[in-house]
Formats: structure tokens, C-alpha cells, sequence
């Protein structure tokens, strides 16, 4: 599946079984965010699983949080789920002081991901 990159951004969609994966690396904020937005259009229209890979994320600021939550509300319309992998400290912070990590189902890694089912 394709990979969309930026000089500090990057974001590969993968088709997994029962669900599809988008894998993020870099640094996640207002002038790198177009490619993500492009993903999660991309991938939520099925109504399936989305997972959304943040384990090699350095740093998440607004623009990536609001993306995720509005991308989490799309998919949820369409009947799927968006989860998210791999919070790691820097990037996990802003979803705890915010609160939106009790929003989401947060797994730590993929294999804990996928070893769980999906969520009505």
C-alpha cells in the first residue's frame, strides 16, 4: 500500500486482515499533518478496523490529535473502529493531559493489537 512522506513525516497504509494499518514515523504537527489527513480519508470510508501505528512518533502536537480524533469519529460513522499502537512517552503525555487517551482503545504494540478483536 502506498507511503506518503514529508521531510519530517511519514505515513504507510498496510491491509492487514480484518483490518487496515497506517504507520506513522517522525514528527506529527500543522506542516506535516496533510499526509495523515490524505490516510485516514483514504482509510476509513470501508466502516472496518483502523489501527493507526504512533511507536516511531516523536512528537504529536494540536493539528495531530484533532486529525486523530476527527478521524476516530469518521470511521465510527462508517460503522469501524479506530485504535491506536505504541503510545510512547513524549507522544503519550499529550494524550493523557488532554484526555483523549481514554477516547481511544491503546494497545501497546501490533501484536497486542491484533491478538485483541475489534470493538463494536
Amino acid at each position: 500500500m502506498p507511503t506518503t512522506s514529508g521531510e519530517r513525516f511519514t505515513v504507510e497504509a498496510q491491509s492487514l486482515p480484518g483490518a487496515t494499518v497506517l504507520v506513522t514515523a517522525g514528527e506529527l504537527d500543522h506542516d506535516t499533518a496533510e499526509p495523515l489527513r490524505h490516510a485516514l480519508d483514504a482509510a476509513w470510508r470501508d466502516g472496518g478496523r483502523l489501527l493507526v501505528d504512533l511507536s516511531r512518533l516523536d512528537f504529536c502536537d494540536s493539528t495531530g490529535l484533532n486529525l486523530l480524533l476527527s478521524g476516530r469519529l469518521a470511521v465510527q460513522e462508517a460503522g469501524g473502529s479506530l485504535e491506536l499502537i505504541g503510545l510512547h512517552p513524549p507522544v503519550a503525555r499529550m494524550f493523557h493531559i488532554t484526555g483523549a487517551d481514554r477516547l481511544f482503545r491503546v494497545h501497546p504494540d501490533m501484536e497486542a493489537a491484533l491478538d485483541q478483536p475489534r470493538r463494536a
